[in-house]
């Protein structure tokens, strides 16, 4: 078994169990069963305070650089005296928390005292509080909550965001400890300040399953963001069915350093939620798998060495580029590493190989390299790979509990969900609720995956790309959008942070390229190290790079006209979060950016060419 230094498994036996429907829709479920789980988030953090009181729970650097944080047993008292505070405050579903700073160790205790009470706490993007130029995202979450508590840990940081919605709430302002506190706002500590322990007893008993734990937000990229509805059940169902398939969770209590945000469900709900119900330690990484941010994480991964890495896969392309420099901060990394988990968006093969082959140098054995599928709707996961599959792309199968109807549409296959971890709805929007499920209560994803091997189920499933992103040529032909950006992403590497494919009803394919402009600055030699953005893309050298990917992306199409482009532009922006062609998580939207950068998209396809076009025989 891979990664296994002792006989227990690793992973559980995937089983599958296939029905064929009549109107040729296929349902996938697994066949192990779904344990019981906990009515509520809260019965983790007792558990573990009674059983390892002294077990390191959550640890940031403090301001001298050390780590500090809670234990198990300090964990629960500071919640208890956290959530007797939201107790004495109007607070409801209608008035729910809103956290809008990021992972922090007080940022956790207010979530956790807000689910350990049975109070609704929404976490949102800091991106749309710090990165925003209009608020518009943030004011429309406002005017939908309506919150009678909003957190943020630095006051003058956010001091922009919170007079942006100013007139849209009445509720509390609480400030980070360290923060001066403007005012009317008190202090996270006078939160906890009062007693009220037969108050919060009273309130953790009346906790059910079925009680509103958090509000998550969509990107917004289609629209105003939606309040997905995560009730108890979704979440404690979803770990429960993860340590089914995942048995070795039980030998160790896995420790992380992570650094992905709580107001996605990735960060907040699979990986926060994972420590704490088996008694792990999570180290909060501070970095971002960005230019001049990076070299946190990595200064926290010479330090502490994780039983688990759970990323997405542009962090992964750094880390590989990080091990391969340095030796000693790859065999600590891997020193006790159980496995590498990636999500959120495909993971190239070039990358998968290098992983695979770095941690076979460094350990003598092959690790676990493993993905899962899921929704904010699916609080997250839906499918888990547990096993090794032979390449990257592979979502695995059914979770336990959870039943996956694969429905014909567009000569591809919608991936429904059906199960205990799927959201009630959308808060307050019952149109979009009753669009969200068919009429067997199937939540419809949008989302297309196909079976490896129809004769074999338990090999599992590949995500086959969002149906809304396809799209034909004038020649009706089918342009299969997510495989053909992976491609080209490989074909294109380093030179491409991402990539947007274009050609809807025309006669060729196009790309506009976000360049990474690190790579291309290496590419210009001597010439880029200061040299402007503008300068850098203009040049020959990366110009030319860009046309041999081009080229070789072609001689792979076998002719096709579906699988290569034939031109191609560098932009020169970023893409935008205001706009909504990028969540703060790095995907890009590619509807939306062609919607928003449509003059770019009629200039790449102009006759005669433009000179600042790329194509797979123009290099300079």
């Amino acid at each position: 078994m891979y990664g296994a230094s002792d006989p227990s498994p690793t992973f559980a036996e995937p089983s599958v169990q296939l029905e064929h429907r009549l109107d040729d829709a296929l349902l996938l479920r697994s066949s192990l069963p779904l344990a019981e789980y906990p009515r509520s988030v809260g019965e983790y953090l007792e558990q573990w305070a009674r059983r390892a009181p002294e077990r390191p729970f959550l640890l940031e650097r403090s301001a001298s650089g050390a780590w500090e944080g809670l234990s198990y047993g300090q964990a629960l008292a500071r919640v208890s005296r956290v959530a007797a505070g939201l107790l004495e405050l109007p607070l409801s579903a209608e008035r729910p928390v809103v956290v809008l700073s990021e992972n922090s160790v007080e940022h956790a205790v207010l979530s956790l005292a807000c689910l350990h009470v049975g109070i609704p706490v929404a976490p949102i993007s800091p991106a749309y509080s710090l990165a925003s130029s209009d608020f518009a995202k943030l004011s429309a979450i406002f005017r939908l909550l309506r919150p009678g508590l909003v957190y943020v840990s630095d006051a003058a940081r956010f001091g922009r965001a919170l007079d942006a919605v100013r007139e849209l709430h009445d509720g509390t302002i609480v400030v980070g400890d360290a923060s001066e506190r403007p005012s009317g706002a008190i202090s996270f500590s006078a939160l906890g300040a009062s007693g009220g322990e037969p108050a919060v007893a009273r309130a953790f008993g009346a906790v059910t399953p079925d009680t509103i734990a958090k509000f998550m937000f969509t990107s917004g990229s289609t629209g105003e963001p939606k309040a997905v509805i995560n009730t108890q059940r979704m979440l404690c169902s979803n770990q429960a069915a993860i340590a089914r398939v995942w048995p070795f969770l039980q030998k160790q209590a896995p420790v992380l350093v992570d650094w992905l945000p709580w107001h996605h469900t990735f960060g907040g709900n699979h990986n926060f939620n994972l420590v704490l119900s088996n008694g792990g330690t999570l180290y909060i990484d501070g970095g971002r798998p960005l230019p001049g941010q990076f070299e946190r994480t990595l200064q926290n991964l010479r330090e502490v060495a994780p039983t688990v890495c759970f990323n997405v896969p542009r962090a992964y392309d750094l880390l590989i580029q990080a091990f391969r420099r340095d030796a000693a901060l790859r065999a600590r990394f891997f020193s006790r590493l159980e496995l590498l988990f990636y999500a959120a968006a495909a993971l190239s093969q070039e990358s998968w190989r290098a992983l695979e082959q770095l941690a076979l140098e460094t350990t003598g054995q092959k690790l676990p390299l493993v993905s899962s599928w899921g929704l904010t709707e699916t609080a997250p996961a839906a499918t888990s790979c547990h096993y090794q599959a032979e390449r990257s792309g592979v979502i695995g199968v059914p979770m336990p509990g959870c039943e996956l109807k694969l429905v014909p549409c567009g000569g591809k296959l919608e991936a429904r969900v059906r199960g205990p971890n799927v959201t009630p709805g959308y808060w307050k929007r019952p149109d979009l609720t009753d669009a969200l499920f068919d009429e067997e209560g199937f939540l419809k994803t949008g989302d297309a995956v196909r079976l490896v091997d129809l004769a074999s189920p338990a090999q599992g499933l590949l995500f086959d790309g969002r149906l809304g992103e396809d799209f034909k040529l004038s020649t009706a032909t089918w342009v299969r959008v997510g495989a053909l950006r992976l491609a080209a992403i490989a074909a294109l590497a380093p030179l491409a942070d991402d990539v947007v494919v274009t050609g809807h009803d025309r006669d060729e394919i196009g790309f506009l390229i976000f360049p990474n402009l690190e790579a291309c600055r290496e590419a210009c030699g001597e010439a880029g190290r200061d040299a402007a953005r503008e300068t850098i893309l203009g040049d020959a050298r990366v110009r030319s790079r860009i046309a041999e990917g081009l080229c070789a992306l072609q001689a792979q199409s076998g002719g096709s006209s579906s699988t290569h482009a034939t031109r191609a532009l560098l932009l020169d922006t970023s893409p935008s979060l205001d706009a909504g062609e990028i969540t703060d998580k790095g995907y890009i939207n590619q509807r939306v950016v062609l919607e928003k950068r449509a003059a770019l998209v009629t200039l790449l396809y102009r006759d005669p060419l433009d000179p600042r076009v790329i194509t797979p025989a123009r290099r300079t």
